[in-house]
């Protein structure tokens, strides 16, 4: 009841008491029990300590956002539906990795907090997920406008990254020099300069 009150609309608004929508909140818990459970009671074979895929982990930072932003807000309804969303992403995966089935558990727990801590249990954690920290997100996977970076050092292209649209110049600049060959350029060498053309290029000038 405390997860379909919180999802029948915004706080403010006189909401009429649907049924269906009882219904419909209960396939959405029973559906976030299968994500990680199988039918015998026991942690799903399914999930692995793979890390996500590209898709997968751009999806899960977008809900991580929009779930924090919704909840600052006050909007919890809009915060369940996009939990709803993630499930039937992760339902759909034939290998569930485990940190995204965790990071869900994690965001589940304001609104069903029971389901989550038993879902946290059998996730393998001993001790309550309470005092757990709330799961961050990578601004680079959570926007939207993802751009393609050309990484050069002294004016040979050296790597590509991507990253958002509204990265600093000095995040993209970071986020470019950990690059794997632009990386072991860099070591050992004083970097001069560095030019960044937004949503285009960072150049790494160094000394000979």
């Amino acid at each position: 009841m405390r997860l379909y009150e919180l999802f029948m609309g915004p706080l403010d608004v006189a909401k009429p008491w649907q049924m269906s929508g009882v219904a419909g909140v209960s396939r959405f818990l029973h559906r976030a029990w299968r994500i990680a459970i199988g039918e015998d009671g026991m942690l799903s074979s399914k999930i692995t300590d793979a890390e996500p895929c590209p898709e997968i982990a751009r999806i899960l930072h977008k809900t991580i956002k929009s779930v924090g932003d919704d909840i600052e807000a006050l909007r919890f309804n809009t915060a369940i539906s996009k939990l709803m969303e993630l499930s039937n992403t992760l339902t759909g995966l034939d290998t569930r990795p485990r940190s995204a089935i965790e990071s869900f558990v994690l965001l589940l727990a304001p609104f069903a907090p029971h389901i989550a801590e038993e879902l946290w249990k059998l996730l393998g954690h001993p001790k309550s997920l309470s005092p757990e920290p709330w799961p961050t997100y990578d601004p680079t996977l959570a926007d939207d406008d993802i751009r393609e970076i050309i990484v050069q050092v002294n004016g040979k292209l050296r790597g590509r990254i991507h990253a958002a649209s509204m990265i600093s110049d000095g995040e993209l600049v970071a986020l470019a020099a950990r690059e794997g060959d632009v990386k072991a350029k860099l070591v050992g060498k004083t970097v001069l300069k560095e030019i960044v053309v937004p949503g285009r290029l960072v150049n790494f000038v160094i000394a000979d």
